[in-house]
């Protein structure tokens, strides 16, 4: 059985909505989810695993949580290549800016990106977006 992190942070609890149906989706394909916030775990905890999944809500003018996540980001930009990633997260307004962003920053950074892009959803997931989640797991296992 493989162990895939799903590493998030949430505000409003959207976000680890999504974060808990990644990790669902991970379970029901015969993996092993590690559901984490991101304060607990860092990027030497990831070095040497192939495919996790991040969870982030936009903040700001479209920006990741800049206290916690951001520095996170930065901090594994540096070791994503050739490593598989799920990027998900819930937004308020805006047009997903900073998923593409965020997206572009870590296949620049030579990782692959689950699906070619991230998963958003506005304000708290629905039972769609839940099934979305699940899938983007699913294909992390």
């Amino acid at each position: 059985m493989s162990k895939v992190n799903v590493i998030y942070w949430s505000q409003t609890g959207n976000t680890q909505k999504m974060a808990e149906a990644v990790a669902a989706g991970i379970n029901e394909a015969g993996g092993e989810a590690v559901l984490q916030f991101v304060s607990q775990v860092s990027a030497a905890d990831l070095a040497d695993v192939p495919a996790f999944a991040l969870g982030c809500p936009a903040m700001g003018a479209e920006v990741l949580e800049e206290g916690e996540f951001e520095p996170f980001v930065a901090s594994l930009e540096g070791s994503v290549s050739g490593k598989k990633i799920a990027l998900f997260g819930s937004y308020g307004w805006g047009d997903g800016e900073w998923m593409r962003d965020w997206e572009t920053r870590m296949t620049q950074a030579g990782a692959t990106v689950v699906n070619g892009e991230g998963l958003i959803c506005q304000e708290a997931p629905d039972d769609s977006a839940i099934d979305d989640c699940k899938a983007l797991g699913a294909a992390l296992v």
